[in-house]
């Protein structure tokens, strides 16, 4: 009877050490970091009109009477960009309806 009982006692403590925790461990599933950075973000290249003149300008949007009024507001543009200039006198010399840039 005591071997029975000894025997019982060695299975219950057995048991015990076996016996997994109330509480498990959780396992932490993060990347380790290396210390280098990452580089920022490069913004794209400017985009220039290929196109120019008042045509080209009343296309885009806007109110297209705004580019005959020489009171406008500078949203619109100025008025030199829409007319030649001559480089001696400083006069205009025509409009620019449509110019294209290549």
């Amino acid at each position: 009877m005591k071997k029975l009982v000894l025997l019982g006692v060695l299975m219950v403590v057995a048991g015990f050490g076996f016996a997994q925790s109330p509480t498990p461990q959780k396992k932490s599933f993060t990347a380790k970091t290396t210390g280098k950075t990452r580089p920022a973000p490069q913004r794209p290249p400017l985009r220039r009109e290929s196109t120019e003149g008042s045509l080209a300008r009343a296309s885009r949007g806007g109110n297209p009477f705004q580019l005959l009024n020489p009171r406008a507001p500078a949203v619109y543009g100025r008025a030199e960009d829409n007319v030649f200039l001559d480089p001696e006198t400083g006069k205009w010399k025509g409009f620019k309806l449509l110019t294209i840039n290549f």
